[in-house]
């Protein structure tokens, strides 16, 4: 068997979320804690504001677990914030099935419900032969 086929040592987790029209896959496997969003380390993503909102899961999560896994995320689609919060949503389902741990789901959930279940909310879609989404403009009055 060549080194290419070789199987990948240790636990493996694939997982996927969706967060508007972001979609974000990450795999987390046994590792020294490298987190890379889109071949790119966590510390270089920009703007700080979405680094943080990336990093909650992570800090919530603890440094004796995220010493040894190494995150890898792409994402694609969406705004910069909703893809922020599509690659947190993965993150923190990943570690979740990686640990198996129940304390760290409920940790998760007191925290923020959207780190564990994703938002499904959508836009409304343009009505036929229409240039927008509601039929009529809605008046405050009624």
């Amino acid at each position: 068997m060549s080194k290419a086929a070789a199987k990948p040592k240790g636990k493996v987790v694939h997982i996927s979320g969706k967060r508007k029209r972001a979609i974000a896959r990450a795999t987390i496997r046994e590792g020294k804690g490298v987190v890379r969003i889109n071949s790119m380390l966590l510390d270089h993503v920009q703007p700080e504001l979405v680094r943080a909102k990336i990093m909650e899961p992570l800090i919530l999560a603890g440094d004796e677990i995220m010493k040894n896994v190494n995150i890898h995320v792409n994402w694609r689609g969406g705004g910069i914030v909703s893809g922020a919060e599509a690659v947190r949503l993965v993150i923190a389902k990943g570690l979740v099935a990686f640990t198996g741990k129940k304390d760290l789901r409920q940790r998760f959930l007191e925290y923020d419900r959207h780190l564990l279940v994703a938002d499904v909310r959508r836009n409304e879609p343009h009505k036929p032969g229409d240039s927008k989404p509601r039929a009529n403009r809605q008046k405050s009055y009624r």
